[in-house]
């Protein structure tokens, strides 16, 4: 069974079952009602037949006892009077039996109060009305006939109220469903025109700011971060091609000349090697940093406080080893920031390598940490205004750059990082020249506040 076809038996079934709980409630207080109605008269009658002598035995022409009545004998269709002994009087040319139970004798000896009860007198169902009396109870009784076929007309007419409103039920139901669920047909199509085409351009028009114009709003959301990522990815595996090709071809030449049966001139042969071990770093350096990069997009690690001045010291030491012939300078206040310590040192760890790539030999590299923020000065040539817009980005690298080794990536690591940690990077052109690259990692200044208090 479809949703569609689902919902509508609920919407039907709900409607239903409050037609026939109202159905069965107004046939009840009817009923009721009809019987309140019925007993007043009975009611009415008692108090006029008890009213002064009352009915009281006599004999009638032939000697037997009979029931005589003051006044006429009408508004009831049944009256008799009963002994104790279960002995019953009629008026005079009436006939009929009504069972005599041991609540009527009791009634006869005297004793409890006036009560309803219903029965039947020969086929016919009946309203009975007992009174104590003096000596004997009197049985006044109406006909429920009128009442039985009042109950049947109105139980047929709340029958067909009660299959009209759940046809009217249903009706609707299935209209109210089928525009409930307009927005989940559109976003079925969308997401079946995905399946068959994968163009994730493909959008649904939200319309409301129900739970279902909620859920094609995440469903547009959804879609646009699935293209946005597709992008990125065919970006980055477009650009990995293009930078790969020409190691790789430098490589296989290098190789070929080497594999060659031809002989190579004195030191020629240790110069390709050379150009093939250097080749071989930069390629491998190449594909560590796209596993970084992949690695970052795909599976965000769990964040954690971060002492990010001691990040920056442990940093800064390692490059100091590497880079023997640069100078650092550190000025590095405590900070605390939240964040993923890995991903965070390598970030510093990548700005810092920059820095001193571009320091000329015996330059000096400022590493400054406050308030949530590393920045790194170097004195080199600086950034052409130009390039400043592009240098985050993956594999680009500046015109002055060609000549130098590296992959364009690790600056694009750096920013990955930044926006990662609800941050972001920035590079500079600084009075004095050289390049001012600034790290900022989101809400690092109110962690620092506290761990100063702590």
């Amino acid at each position: 069974m479809s949703f569609r076809a689902r919902l509508t038996f609920v919407a039907a079934a709900a409607v239903a079952l409050a037609v026939v709980l109202a159905s069965a409630i107004v046939w009840v207080v009817v009923r009721n009602q009809l019987y309140r109605d019925l007993d007043n008269r009975l009611k009415v009658r008692a108090a006029e037949l008890t009213s002064g002598p009352g009915p009281h035995p006599d004999r009638f022409p032939g000697g037997g006892l009979v029931l005589d009545l003051p006044g006429p004998f009408t508004g009831v269709d049944y009256v008799r009077a009963v002994y104790p002994d279960g002995t019953t009087l009629l008026p005079y040319g009436e006939s009929g039996s009504l069972p005599v139970d041991a609540r009527t004798r009791e009634a006869a000896n005297g004793e409890g109060n006036p009560y309803f009860s219903t029965t039947h007198l020969g086929d016919t169902k009946v309203r009975v009305l007992t009174i104590p009396w003096s000596g004997f109870a009197i049985q006044i009784a109406r006909s429920l006939g009128d009442v039985q076929h009042t109950m049947k007309r109105i139980t047929l007419f709340l029958f067909l109220v009660a299959a009209g409103g759940i046809a009217l039920a249903a009706a609707l139901g299935l209209l109210v469903s089928r525009a409930a669920l307009a927005p989940v047909r559109r976003l079925t199509q969308a997401t079946e025109t995905v399946t068959e085409t994968g163009d994730l351009s493909e959008r649904i028009d939200a319309g409301g700011h129900d739970e279902l114009g909620r859920l094609a709003s995440s469903f547009n959301t959804m879609l646009g971060a699935l293209e946005e990522s597709t992008r990125a990815q065919r970006q980055l595996v477009a650009d990995a091609s293009h930078e790969l090709r020409t190691p790789l071809t430098s490589l296989r030449t290098n190789i070929e000349v080497l594999a060659g049966e031809r002989s190579l001139p004195p030191g020629e042969r240790e110069r390709l090697l050379t150009d093939v071990v250097e080749q071989l770093g930069e390629m491998t350096t190449l594909v560590a940093e796209l596993i970084e990069l992949a690695r970052g997009e795909r599976e965000p690690a769990h964040p954690e406080e971060v002492r990010l001045d001691l990040v920056a010291a442990d940093a800064v030491e390692r490059t100091r080893r590497n880079r023997p012939g640069i100078t650092f300078t550190t000025d590095l206040e405590e900070t605390v920031v939240h964040g993923v310590p890995a991903t965070i040192e390598r970030a510093v760890a990548n700005l810092l390598d920059n820095a001193a790539k571009w320091s000329p030999p015996g330059g000096q590299v400022e590493v400054v940490v406050r308030d949530g923020e590393v920045t790194v000065r170097d004195h080199g040539p600086g950034i052409d205004e130009e390039d400043l817009p592009y240098v985050f980005d993956r594999f680009y690298r500046a015109s002055s750059a060609r000549g130098m080794s590296g992959s364009g990536l690790g600056l694009a690591i750096v920013r990955q990082v930044a926006e990662a940690h609800g941050g972001d990077v920035v590079a500079e052109r600084p009075e004095g020249g050289g390049t001012l690259m600034r790290l900022r990692l989101d809400g690092a200044a109110a962690a620092a506040d506290g761990a100063s208090s702590s």
